[in-house]
């Protein structure tokens, strides 16, 4: 069954095929939200008209019992049916008889996906919402935990100036507010009803667009009908852009995880079980989830160009290519979710060195203090810094002070309470 069909005559098997593609199983994820669109468009067309009340509570009485069906995994689409937009019809119109046809009515196909679409993006949002503020809630912890713990600062990949492992958990944490910044505005961009836009030109029945506006929970709706179409395509490219910030800062994270857990460096470890080894050298402990992380993010980064290129060249109406976003899209929403759960549960477990700076080579980790020790007591920074720099030269340098445990209080200030207003401040706009 397919909505457009007009007779028994079927396509092409290799058109049906290729047309058609991985649509049956990537529409499986919109399958509850079509059927609460459908619920929202049906009870607009009662309220004008188009059905009694006795043909909307029959409709509405079967597509709450779909419903529950693919809540509990027990629901499918039929061999031959094209989509779960033909196949939650189809079934309808088996249980209800010719009522069931009707739920069509002042609705196209294209705004039919287009608000699916909205539901199920701005459902996923939401829960990588709560995602990102897990982890961020676990970067802030371990920044107080070990706000006072000395971390050598690398510039150039070369020992630069003494930091913290609490400026550096909070430096993700913080990362992590930008990227919520975006995820917002994906989010206000999908908050806007499409529905009653028909196939990209409107409808001549007398539609109630607020009326499903208010009833599916959009903020607002995409009033001009044209642009409404112009969305898809559009929308998707918005939500990666957001998905894209944050596997950016898990794949920095991921990427400073395996530096830092270098024998060379030595700075974090993790138990033996949260590692892998070698088929060949027993001592290995490898990061390989921190790699997969890096990896997979590191994809998710490409996704916006990807989307980019797919719809960049396309003039305004529906066309098929846009299809193709589910396929791009749908995975690397699930991609994203694992990794932030990964991440936060690879940080419940994290081993900090706390004596990272007994080692020799950091010896000289300090020399800016020691610069501006010599400026505080009036001597010119310039002079000052040629005194420390000969020092070293010389291999004459040595602090009259112990800065490794003086330094800790002007490293300390994470203003973490700051981050955390930010943050609770975004969440309270989903």
């Amino acid at each position: 069954m397919k909505l457009w069909q007009k007779d028994d005559k079927s396509s092409s098997e290799l058109i049906e095929k290729f047309t058609v593609g991985n649509d049956q199983e990537l529409d499986m994820v919109l399958a509850e939200f079509d059927v609460k669109g459908s619920l929202a468009h049906t009870q607009m067309l009662e309220s004008i008209g188009l059905l009694t009340k006795k043909e909307l509570h029959l409709i509405h009485s079967e597509l709450h019992l779909i419903l529950n069906n693919i809540k509990n995994n027990n629901f499918k689409i039929d061999e031959g049916v094209e989509d779960i937009h033909s196949q939650i019809e189809l079934m309808l119109t088996q249980k209800i008889g010719e009522v069931g046809k009707k739920i069509h009515s002042g609705r196209s196909r294209n705004d039919q996906v287009l608000t699916d679409i909205k539901l199920y993006l701005r459902y996923e949002l939401k829960e990588i919402v709560q995602l990102v503020n897990s982890l961020f809630t676990q970067l802030i912890a371990q920044s107080e935990t070990h706000k006072n713990t000395l971390l050598p600062g690398y510039t150039h990949l070369q020992i630069a100036m003494p930091s913290s492992f609490g400026l550096w958990f909070g430096a993700y944490a913080e990362s992590l507010v930008d990227d919520m910044e975006l995820v917002v505005a994906a989010y206000n961009v999908t908050n806007k009803n499409p529905l009653g836009s028909g196939a990209g030109y409107g409808s001549s029945f007398p539609l109630n667009r607020e009326m499903t506006t208010e009833l599916l929970e959009f903020k607002s709706l995409n009033y001009n009908v044209v642009y409404a179409q112009m969305t898809r395509g559009k929308t998707e490219k918005i939500v990666s852009m957001a998905l894209a910030s944050v596997a950016a800062t898990l794949s920095k994270l991921a990427f400073d995880m395996c530096l830092y857990m270098n024998q060379n460096f030595g700075f974090v470890s993790f138990p033996n079980e949260l590692t892998t080894g070698s088929s060949i050298m027993p001592h290995k402990k490898n990061p390989d989830v921190f790699e997969l992380i890096r990896a997979k993010c590191n994809k998710l980064q490409a996704l916006p160009n990807e989307l980019t290129l797919l719809t960049n060249n396309l003039p305004s109406g529906y066309h098929r290519d846009l299809q193709l976003t589910k396929e791009s899209l749908f995975p690397a929403i699930q991609e994203l979710k694992s990794c932030l759960e990964m991440t936060a549960y690879m940080l419940q477990h994290i081993e900090v060195n706390s004596t990272i700076l007994n080692d020799d080579k950091y010896k000289y980790l300090f020399s800016v203090e020691v610069v501006n020790e010599q400026v505080l007591a009036g001597i010119p920074f310039r002079d000052a810094y040629k005194n420390v720099g000969n020092a070293i030269e010389n291999n004459s340098f040595n602090p009259s002070i112990d800065l490794k445990h003086t330094h800790t209080g002007s490293i300390g200030n994470l203003c973490n309470e700051q981050i955390i207003q930010q943050m609770e401040a975004l969440k309270k706009k989903f």
